[in-house]
């Protein structure tokens, strides 16, 4: 069922696990992150970068293959669709469109800015039963455009974002989006547990997934972190499986150009990968 995604990461907050948050880019990662999350049983959030929504023609389109998509495959297991990294105008849009979960990254304004215009989208996304993510402290990296340093977050402004009645908060704890260079120096648990410690209950949010040693996703999970997002890792295996069929010449045998032919490995590598992450947050039989 498509829902917000505040009782499921109440849930895995209690529970010391996390739901992942699988970005999608076109009916093909749609359907492997759905089927996989039904097989394992596992809730789930389907993340929608404001660029992947332009690339789908917009997030009224999106919504609607999502919940078609959901209906059709019978999908039984807590489903969240969820705008990753919007903007002010982008939340508005979302929520208009029918999404059951917003994040407004306000992390590049003015604290006092972010503030605001976080507080007023939680009253909107609230009011239609939607769940809402706020950021403080810009996570690194580039992701469709979303340009960030980032910076760790001031607990004490966490705190504030916190308290205003989010029902996620991303906080910028050395995380980077995209691939990890060779010299990164890791999480920041210090800053973690201090953000942990000053909010309490508030399920926490871990940006960049793609390349954190297990180790420190396993320890980010037991200082509050209840919702992870992966996405380079995706596009990289699903990449590698589509660049190898072409390599192998299968697309030239038969009917191997048929577009669903040509599409399945890489479709075959996202849900494989997705099943290795739900593993690794310990999501699987939590729906």
């Amino acid at each position: 069922m498509l829902v917000s995604a505040a009782e499921m990461l109440r849930k895995a907050k209690e529970g010391h696990y996390a739901v992942g948050q699988f970005n999608i880019n076109n009916l093909e990662w749609t359907k492997a992150v759905l089927t996989t999350a039904e097989e394992l049983h596992s809730p789930v959030i389907l993340g929608v970068s404001m660029g992947a929504g332009k690339y789908m023609t917009g997030y009224k389109t999106v919504a609607a293959m999502v919940k078609a998509m959901h209906d059709s495959l019978g999908i039984t297991v807590p489903v969240c669709l969820h705008l990753d990294h919007g903007d002010y105008d982008a939340a508005k849009a979302c929520i208009e469109a029918g999404f059951t979960s917003i994040m407004f990254d306000g992390s590049h304004l003015p604290f006092d800015e972010n503030l605001a215009k976080t507080t007023e989208l939680i009253g909107i996304a609230h009011s239609k039963g939607m769940s809402i993510e706020a950021e403080v402290g810009a996570i690194g990296g580039e992701e469709d455009g979303v340009i960030g340093m980032g910076e760790c977050a001031d607990p004490n402004e966490c705190k504030m974002i916190a308290d205003l009645g989010v029902d996620m908060l991303a906080a910028g704890i050395g995380n980077i989006h995209g691939v990890y260079p060779p010299d990164w120096k890791g999480l920041s648990f210090e800053t973690l547990d201090a953000i942990q410690k000053l909010t309490g209950k508030m399920p926490l949010v871990l940006h960049g997934g793609t390349g954190i040693p297990d180790d420190q996703i396993k320890k980010a999970i037991s200082l509050g972190v209840s919702k992870i997002n992966v996405n380079t890792e995706c596009q990289l295996v699903f990449a590698a499986a589509t660049r190898k069929y072409i390599e192998e010449g299968k697309d030239q045998k038969g009917k191997g150009f048929d577009p669903r032919k040509l599409l399945l490995p890489g479709t075959i590598a996202i849900g494989d990968k997705v099943k290795e992450k739900m593993e690794l947050f310990g999501s699987v039989d939590k729906a």
